[in-house]
């Protein structure tokens, strides 16, 4: 990916994960540029999920990675979770893993709670730029989350992680279980993100999705990185088409 260092807010170096004695990523290495979504697609279980959790730190304990995670410059690869989302990087998980019983508002607010603890000035305010972006998320504030339709629930996950303020949004399968008029609805909002300051890392089994609104793409196959380049260039390679835009159509039209 030809780009000044200057403007790589996320670097991934030689990155490797496995659980136990089994292997789940090789030697990835990706670069995320300031205000440009990128995308890593691949096939159920080519080891996408396992990336961005070892990029987050947040293995399973039977998981362990080696290599490096460099965001704005600075090695986080030591670091806990925690202290990673003070930095600016935040996942939404391919679960979701909202409070179900809880209201979408207080979701929210979880999500805004590191900043609280730091006493950001006016950090409520973030939720009024939550609500004009999912303007279905206000209408259901009081509503608990676990009553929501799958897309509000990607919604809700997506809002909350933007709570936090983050530089770096990591978004593990989106489209993940919802319809396809729910999934062009998530992706246009994926694209609309960038305007609002976030760079986004988008882990996709639909590669077609995701190509469409990507700047650049890798692609992953049985824990290996096998071809990258920009997201046009790559939908657009017969390689590609004949082993991902198919599927992706497929499931479009389903």
């Amino acid at each position: 990916m030809n780009q000044e260092k200057t403007s790589v807010l996320l670097e991934v170096q030689g990155l490797s994960a496995r659980y136990g004695k089994v292997g789940a990523l090789n030697n990835a290495s990706i670069q995320l540029e300031k205000g440009s979504i990128v995308t890593v697609i691949g096939a159920n279980g080519a080891g996408k999920s396992t990336m961005l959790n070892a990029i987050m730190g947040a293995l399973p304990t039977n998981g362990r990675s080696t290599g490096n995670v460099l965001l704005q410059g600075k090695d986080i690869s030591a670091w806990g979770v925690e202290r990673r989302v003070a930095e600016g990087l935040s996942l939404v998980p391919e679960r979701r893993e909202l409070f179900s019983s809880m209201s979408v508002e207080d979701n929210l607010l979880l999500g805004g709670f590191r900043l609280h603890r730091q006493k950001v000035a006016n950090w409520r305010g973030i939720m009024d730029e939550v609500y004009e972006l999912f303007p279905r998320l206000k209408e259901r504030r009081t509503q608990q989350a676990g009553t929501l339709s799958g897309g509000e629930r990607q919604m809700l996950a997506v809002g909350r992680a933007l709570m936090a303020r983050p530089t770096v949004l990591m978004l593990d399968e989106p489209s993940l279980g919802l319809a396809p008029r729910v999934v062009r609805e998530i992706f246009k909002i994926i694209s609309r993100l960038r305007s609002t300051g976030v760079s986004i890392l988008l882990v996709e089994q639909n590669a077609r999705a995701a190509l469409q609104v990507a700047d650049y793409g890798y692609v992953l196959e049985t824990s290996e990185l096998i071809m990258q380049g920009p997201a046009r260039e790559l939908s657009d390679d017969p390689r590609i088409i004949e082993s991902y835009l198919g599927l992706g159509q497929d499931k479009q039209e389903q």
